[in-house]
């Protein structure tokens, strides 16, 4: 009849034969009727006679022997479950197909006489060696199989095999899974290869669709969901988190498939980031106003910020690792990634050169600028004249170092005002714009400090002027605990106190600051007083010393320390006095220009 071996045996094991079909060992004993019965022919119609077919052994009583092609049968399809599922973990016949076409144009594949040789062996020469497998079916689905046949080799082809059965077997027995991982299979294309083993026992041990790959983007959701869920995350630390996915981490790396990011890609990503702040800059600087208007509101990424984006892929992939024996990744690209260093800018004073430098040209030596003694008084004066409600507030933090949040938060019972001492205990920071009272950044933040006269004599003044108004306001005075509000008892909002700052600052005529280099002048004018730098870092609550010389990394440019600078020289004995040596007596040694020479004498 010219029907190949495993399409005569899937044709046996179906439900279509009218008849039992007998297993002999590692045959089936078929009636030949029962196959021209199934395949609806006649023998005549086939043009063959009715007792014999093809290449299979003829045996008296019109019946064949049909050889499996593994001699390991499958199971029928009615051994499937009710529950519409076959889990076939054992067999899956290896056989050859080939592209052979017959006279009308259709492949022969499987049943093309060349595959096999006169002795019934298979044609080393002809066709590729394939294997089909029995599928789980959803509840209700039909049959299905999967055939591949793209391999040179038993070997690869088995293989190949074992591979899909490893996959199959990872839904134990859970009927749902198995479906969705022979969904998977089928949907893998000829000639590419099966998914990695170790990623969909990673997917379904998570709980995950085996067939769907997590993306970085998708992962990084459901990462920032589950991070605001627990109360040990800070607002704005999630609001940092949300900030960096949102607008860094998702445009450049959310399509990519989590279990597929690489170091390249992370890279790339800041790369990019780098790129995009550089051209930023370029337009800003452009002469054409078109050009700067179309940035106008755009920020740029520094290197800072750089380090925290990282940090947050880090905290997110490494939560992908740590998940136990549910970890979707194995390797942490984010770890290794090199980032300019992310310095602290050091902070400068305003000196009279750079007054007049920035009044000429609008440029500040450094972002972080100290006000000279002369200049910070100017600003006291000033405040103390135009906003009475605020300046014991900034005179407290020029005297002290507190941060703004620290100052705003000060309650009543913190201030002794008998003793003068203040107890830093608590803040009111800002989550987004919403303030809210919360503790000190730190356990070297909660300290307590001893006040000036001079401070005390100002904060008592507050205290007898927040008496009055609170006489004036009536039952209308509310009652917050606070050493510090407003004119109404409200509290203060940290951005208000930032805002009138500016303002004050602005119409003092004073250089630029920001509120928190009040702190930076606090420290300078300590270090300078003659305070060590253990003091001052108790002061400011920091934890690390650090922290605290970057705030007093100015002082040299003090006039204090200049005056320092000049008895020490002094203390140097000399056999004549500089000033008597003219600058053009001086012999330059060899290869040195005159004028090095006169810079490095005077």
């Amino acid at each position: 009849m010219g029907l190949s071996r495993s399409v005569a045996y899937d044709l046996a094991k179906s439900d279509r034969f009218p008849v039992p079909v007998l297993r002999f060992g590692n045959r089936y004993r078929v009636p030949v009727a029962a196959i021209l019965h199934a395949l609806h022919l006649s023998p005549n119609q086939r043009g063959e006679p009715s007792g014999s077919l093809p290449g299979h052994n003829a045996v008296p009583g019109g019946e064949a022997f049909l050889d499996h092609p593994r001699h390991n049968p499958q199971p029928p399809a009615a051994a499937c479950s009710a529950r519409g599922t076959h889990l076939n973990r054992a067999g899956g016949p290896i056989f050859k197909r080939c592209c052979c076409r017959d006279g009308e144009g259709r492949k022969l594949g499987s049943r093309c006489p060349q595959l096999r040789r006169a002795s019934g062996a298979w044609n080393p020469t002809h066709g590729r060696w394939a294997y089909q497998l029995e599928l789980p079916t959803h509840p209700g689905q039909a049959r299905r199989q999967l055939r591949r046949s793209t391999f040179d080799t038993r070997d690869a082809a088995t293989g190949d095999r074992d591979h899909a059965k490893a996959l199959l077997a990872l839904a134990a027995d859970d009927p749902a899974v198995a479906a969705e991982i022979a969904d998977m299979l089928l949907a893998v294309t000829a000639g590419a290869p099966l998914p990695d083993r170790d990623t969909i026992a990673r997917r379904v041990r998570a709980g995950l669709p085996a067939t769907v790959t997590t993306t970085v983007g998708e992962y990084l959701h459901s990462w920032l969901a589950s991070r605001r869920s627990l109360s040990s995350v800070q607002p704005n630390t999630l609001l940092a988190y949300e900030s960096h996915i949102r607008v860094h981490l998702i445009p450049h790396l959310g399509a990519i498939a989590l279990v597929k990011l690489r170091v390249e890609h992370v890279e790339a990503m800041f790369v990019a980031i780098a790129e995009g702040s550089a051209a930023i800059e370029i337009a800003r600087q452009s002469d054409d106003p078109v050009i700067r208007a179309n940035v106008r509101g755009l920020r740029t990424t520094k290197p800072a910020s750089m380090h925290r984006i990282r940090a947050t892929l880090r905290k997110a992939l490494n939560d992908a690792i740590r998940r136990g024996n549910n970890r979707l990744i194995d390797f942490n690209p984010a770890a290794h990634i090199e980032l300019p260093s992310g310095v602290r800018p050091k902070a400068r004073v305003w000196t009279t050169k750079a007054v007049q430098r920035w009044r000429d040209t609008g440029e500040r030596p450094s972002p972080v600028m100290v006000w000279i003694p002369q200049q910070a008084g100017a600003f006291l004066d000033h405040a103390e004249e135009h906003d009475i409600a605020l300046y014991p507030l900034f005179a407290l933090i020029l005297h002290r170092g507190l941060r703004r949040g620290e100052a705003v938060g000060l309650t009543d019972t913190a201030v002794d005002l008998d003793n003068s001492m203040i107890s830093v205990t608590q803040q009111i920071a800002t989550h987004g714009y919403t303030p809210v009272i919360k503790k000190v950044k730190s356990e070297s933040g909660n300290r307590i400090m001893a006040m000036a006269s001079i401070t005390r004599v100002v904060l008592r003044a507050h205290h007898a002027r927040r008496a009055q108004w609170k006489l004036a306001a009536g039952h209308t005075w509310p009652d917050t605990g606070l050493f510090f509000v407003q004119p109404d008892g409200q509290p203060w909002h940290p951005y208000a106190v930032t805002d009138r700052f500016e303002v004050l600052v602005r119409d003092a005529d004073l250089p630029p600051i920001r509120l928190h280099d009040l702190r930076h002048c606090a420290a300078t004018y300590l270090k300078a007083a003659g305070a060590d730098l253990k003091d001052i870092q108790e002061l400011l609550g920091h934890s690390s010393a650090a922290m605290t010389d970057v705030y007093t990394s100015v002082i040299a440019e003090l006039d204090v320390e200049r005056a320092k600078a000049e008895a020490a020289a002094e203390l140097l004995p000399r056999h004549r006095e500089h000033p008597s040596v003219p600058a053009s007596s001086i012999e330059p040694p060899p290869g040195v220009r005159i004028d090095v020479a006169r810079d490095a004498h005077r």
